[in-house]
């Protein structure tokens, strides 16, 4: 896999693509060199275990980020575009890329000069040139369908087609998991993966240490319901997401020091279950037994660890997780690895080739213990989510959050003589109280596997 490069194909454009071009042509005075095309993505199951090395099962959507782009000898310059003319210009040297989030929610170009800054620091500095790029896109922002994961991802492959850098698959996905860092979130790969290695019609068991994705047929008869909670999320912009990150890392550290490990070596749950030889059963029960409290003070993080706070925020904290004082480690590793086995079990029943009731009511169920584990353990749902879920129950196989939470999305499992009353059932239970009487197809649709990233000439 780590040959496989990311296709580059002749094609003719469509509908807002040719929009998108028209655009292009009228602003800079002439067509695009090429464009690169980058989906979102929805996590069938495994949430929030990514980051703590634990194999994740997502599928590509059929929206993305589009963009269109040319080439310049002429300087070193990004002048960057949006197609939407609420978001505004920007333009900076190449020569001197900087990025600073301060405690509040990044711009849009921010996300786009991530992904340069990843493949300017890969290449020699005589390769890059000028750019000229419009960005445009259909993934809705914040509901947990990896619209800025795909925005980093898709201004990496401009630029890396754009200055002649190989584009091996692999290599971009894991560039761009390390460039999103920049804008402050600690993801842990799922992403940047799936949207480089997805193939049509399949999901995909995302594995990692080292990267890894294997084709997951889905059983005939599943169909998959996405759902906007219509409430969003900006992981950039909150501390929630890192205080998870952080919270499992000290699981991870505190049980690596009651079992005599070098405990700030270890920075994830999966590190440690590898160092201890333990399956996922053995370490549940290993987290029941030496994380006894049901939340933990930093002072007794400090205790457990026999460490000074300066240390802790060098081995273990993030820049806005330093101020927090309250962790619940047990709940949040409790989640990681029955999680982790769920993902284990949704996969081995897709690999049995069966589309029977059966193993779509396995699916089903395992979904809907995943969304259990999220509201209860990991605490990252949201009321409205909660609703759409309760709401689901009789009419899906299983529902869930898909996503980071707290805001975002469902993914429910659906029946396909039964999509579309479900679809009009959430118009008038759900949507309909919270006023919202038109565009339905961007917030409420079933959805099938798409490919991942490519370049496209015309």
């Amino acid at each position: 896999m780590a040959d496989e490069k990311v296709p580059i194909r002749y094609s003719t454009l469509t509908g807002a693509q040719i929009q998108v071009g028209a655009a292009f042509t009228s602003l800079f005075g002439r067509d695009p060199d090429f464009y690169a095309r980058v989906p979102g993505r929805v996590n069938l199951i495994g949430e929030h275990i990514d980051y703590c090395g634990y194999g994740v099962c997502p599928m590509a959507l059929n929206q993305h980020i589009f963009i269109a782009a040319f080439v310049t000898d002429s300087d070193r310059t990004l002048e960057l575009r949006n197609f939407d003319a609420k978001y505004e210009k920007y333009r900076c040297d190449l020569n001197d890329i900087e990025i600073t989030v301060e405690g509040k929610a990044p711009h849009w170009y921010q996300y786009f000069l991530c992904g340069v800054k990843g493949v300017l620091e890969a290449l020699p500095m005589e390769n890059v040139k000028g750019l000229r790029v419009m960005v445009s896109g259909n993934v809705p922002q914040g509901a947990g369908l990896s619209s800025s994961s795909a925005l980093v991802s898709a201004a990496a492959l401009t630029a890396a087609y754009a200055f002649g850098m190989p584009l091996h698959k692999e290599k971009l996905a894991q560039l761009c998991a390390n460039s999103e860092r920049y804008i402050g979130t600690q993801g842990g790969g799922m992403d940047q993966a799936i949207a480089f290695l997805a193939t049509d019609g399949c999901a995909k068991l995302i594995e990692f240490d080292p990267l890894k994705a294997t084709d997951v047929r889905l059983p005939k008869g599943a169909v998959f319901v996405i759902a906007h909670s219509m409430t969003n999320l900006n992981k950039a912009a909150t501390g929630d997401f890192n205080c998870r990150v952080v919270e499992c890392r000290l699981a991870a550290q505190i049980m690596a020091k009651r079992r005599g490990l070098d405990w700030a070596q270890l920075k994830r749950l999966g590190e440690l279950q590898k160092a201890l030889q333990l399956d996922l059963q053995e370490m549940i029960a290993l987290v029941e037994t030496v994380l006894d409290k049901e939340s933990y003070t930093k002072v007794d993080v400090l205790s457990e660890l026999d460490t000074a706070a300066e240390q802790l925020e060098v081995t273990s904290l993030t820049p806005n997780t330093k101020h927090i004082d309250c962790f619940k480690l047990k709940q949040r590793a409790l989640h990681v690895f029955n999680e982790a086995l769920r993902v284990r079990k949704f996969y081995e029943t897709c690999q049995k080739g069966s589309g029977d009731d059966d193993s779509l009511a396995t699916l089903g169920t395992l979904m809907s213990e995943s969304h259990d584990s999220l509201r209860d353990l990991y605490e990252c749902s949201h009321p409205q989510l909660d609703r759409i879920v309760t709401l689901s129950k009789g009419l899906t196989l299983g529902t869930r959050l898909t996503g980071a939470g707290w805001g975002g999305c469902t993914v429910s499992l659906v029946a396909p003589d039964n999509v579309h009353r479900y679809v009009e059932f959430l118009k008038e239970n759900f949507y309909a109280p919270l006023g919202v009487k038109s565009d339905f197809e961007d917030i409420v649709f079933p959805t099938f596997p798409e490919w991942g990233a490519q370049i496209l000439l015309c």
